[in-house]
């Protein structure tokens, strides 16, 4: 092979250091910028966790099922056979989304990986 051939094949391979050099990041750069984006994706996940938003919605529902079910006429529970099925409708939906919360705060997703440095031992402490 001649010298130019040569040098091509090895800007062309992305793992070379002429290549990163020529794009204008390093490989520090790119593993910093994946660290941040692994944490951001981490803090999304924890946010909208479906168990909050079920947890939530149920809670929400339950409460206002439970108020008509306080307030509901003598008609209405007759129409249900004598029982007063919003309130036991509202009352089991708020058990439900109080045990979907709970669930979350006492389980709660795993938080990300703490940042290795590069030059660090397993014990935190710098290598010699």
């Amino acid at each position: 092979m001649t010298e130019n051939s040569d040098h091509s094949d090895h800007s062309e391979n992305p793992d070379h250091p002429e290549h990163s050099a020529r794009h204008g990041y390093s490989e520090k750069d790119v593993q910093r910028e994946v660290t941040e984006l692994e944490g951001k994706s981490a803090t999304a996940a924890r946010l909208f966790d479906i168990r909050r938003i079920i947890g939530g919605l149920f809670v929400i529902y339950g409460v206002i099922v439970t108020i008509v079910g306080l307030t509901d006429d003598d008609a209405a529970i007759d129409k249900a056979e004598g029982v007063n099925i919003n309130l036991w409708t509202g009352l089991g939906m708020l058990l439900l989304g109080l045990f979907f919360l709970a669930w979350l705060k006492l389980r709660p997703t795993a938080p990300p990986p703490p940042d290795v440095d590069a030059g660090a031992a397993p014990g935190g402490k710098p290598t010699e």
